[in-house]
């Protein structure tokens, strides 16, 4: 196993152990035993719509739509599996490789698409946050730091997606005073950016679908996760959760974790403290993770090809 996985997976595993420590476990089986079972389902199952409209995305981004919208889902859960398993991400590069190879268009390209894919996710995840933290109602001064925080996140975002001047004097920097190790990697990640900013912006109606898009993508899954909320029968108003889950959710993108676990489950219980207790988020960290867990299991039957792939990508 790699050193670092082995690392984040047990700096998962001291959070849980600290997190079920301090709450009462029979608490936590209570939650789910009373939870509105016929929400639940409906909330778990959102991850089909959710991986559909991802899907239809992803064809929409390849050139003349030569990906096949069935192909185009089994990268999709294939990436997803494979991002569980392998560090770094690389279940997009995978699908970075077999779009080059369906598709038949050059592997820089496909890279670009995976990148403007994810930057078009975060920076939607960063929109909905800030949207949610100006409406959320207890606005005191660590709110307000995390508004200015995440909304620097957004405009930074922003301007590296609209302005190649300012990207490349990003890059310039971060090549610039990056360890030895990350230089070539860098490199490659600008000329993709470079590639990437030609091809989209090349054509603003299709730019303006795949953002709209992306918003769209990042309210249902915003959505499912108040009706997780709401399925637990705890009360806390979908403005609220517009603010707080992606708050949740950034915590668990950071690369302390094995896929989030425990930094997720963490920062849901604190952000949410004023509206529920602490079996209660636990029940709903637990909730946010099937998220993540189901799409991989869907995706199982493709590790295969896709491990293959990584390993190519790798060698």
């Amino acid at each position: 196993m790699n050193f670092k996985r082995f690392v984040s997976i047990a700096i998962s595993v001291a959070i849980l152990l600290y997190i079920y420590t301090q709450i009462d476990f029979v608490n936590l089986l209570k939650v789910f035993q009373n939870c509105d079972r016929l929400i639940l389902i409906v909330s778990l199952t959102m991850v089909i719509p959710i991986t559909l409209v991802t899907s239809w995305r992803l064809q929409q981004l390849v050139p003349h739509h030569s990906l096949g919208f069935l192909e185009a889902n089994r990268l999709i859960l294939g990436a997803s599996v494979l991002n569980m398993v392998l560090p770094s991400k690389m279940g997009d590069i995978a699908k970075s490789y077999f779009m080059s190879e369906r598709s038949k268009i050059s592997g820089s390209l496909a890279l670009s698409i995976s990148i403007f894919e994810k930057a078009c996710d975060l920076l939607s995840l960063l929109l909905w946050c800030v949207f949610g933290l100006l409406l959320y109602p207890a606005k005191d001064n660590l709110f307000w730091i995390m508004t200015t925080v995440v909304g620097l996140g957004l405009i930074m975002g922003l301007l590296m997606l609209g302005s190649q001047s300012f990207a490349d004097y990003f890059f310039a920097i971060a090549i610039k005073f990056a360890p030895q190790k990350f230089k070539l990697k860098l490199q490659k990640m600008q000329a993709a950016w470079q590639e990437m900013h030609c091809y989209f912006w090349s054509n603003q109606q299709q730019l303006l679908v795949i953002s709209s898009t992306s918003l769209f993508i990042w309210f249902l899954h915003l959505l499912q996760i108040w009706l997780f909320i709401v399925a637990l029968k705890a009360i806390a108003p979908f403005l609220v959760s517009l603010a707080l889950s992606p708050l949740s959710i950034l915590a668990g993108l950071l690369p302390l974790t094995f896929a989030g676990i425990g930094t997720r489950d963490a920062a849901i219980i604190y952000f949410y403290q004023n509206y529920f207790d602490e079996a209660t988020g636990a029940a709903l960290g637990l909730l946010c993770t099937s998220r993540y867990f189901i799409p991989a299991l869907i995706g199982l039957p493709f590790l295969g090809q896709m491990l293959g792939a990584a390993k190519k990508i790798e060698g």
